[in-house]
């Protein structure tokens, strides 16, 4: 698909059923980087949301993979002490009162600008729009990346998938 296919489904997307997310791993895929884009960083990666029972909050994380391909094993890559090695911490946020670029309008955006991210962490300046690509189905969910810099939020043609893999094994806590 095309980015301007991926915006249309993007602004046809379902709301996101926050209960069905609860505690839960995605095998998230990257839809628009180039070849190289993909050798330098990742083609695949995945991302957890988890009912914090603390907050109230559906927070999550990503986690860095083994490169193995779309349908190789889904092998997160660990730490020296045997950890998975996580990132980009979010929280699933509401879009009431806020506007996001090209005139998107869904419902749920991963906030990732109060997550407890390090203040290196590039991924800490996403606000990223997310729906479900099929109503009343939170199997296929499409990500969107948008950025806030100076206040303002930039849209960036970059797209993803995320593929419904099964129960959250583990809870992470943000580095701060």
């Amino acid at each position: 698909m095309t980015a301007a296919d991926l915006a249309q489904v993007m602004h046809q997307g379902s709301p996101l059923d926050h209960d069905a997310l609860a505690d839960t791993l995605y095998l998230g895929v990257d839809l628009s980087l180039p070849w190289l884009g993909r050798k330098l960083l990742w083609h695949t990666f995945r991302k957890t949301f988890h009912a914090d029972p603390d907050t109230s909050a559906l927070r999550g994380w990503n986690v860095r993979m083994k490169q193995t391909g779309i349908d190789g094993d889904a092998v997160p890559m660990v730490d020296r002490r045997g950890r998975p090695r996580t990132f980009g911490h979010y929280r699933v946020r509401s879009t009431v009162g806020e506007t996001f670029p090209a005139g998107w309008s869904g419902a749920d955006f991963l906030d990732y600008t109060d997550a407890g991210n390090l203040r290196l962490d590039p991924a800490r300046v996403g606000q990223t729009p997310l729906v479900a690509v099929n109503p009343g189905s939170s199997d296929l969910l499409l990500g969107w990346e948008v950025v806030r810099v100076a206040g303002r939020r930039l849209n960036l043609p970059l797209y993803w998938a995320l593929r419904l893999q099964g129960p959250l094994d583990d809870v992470v806590t943000a580095p701060r």
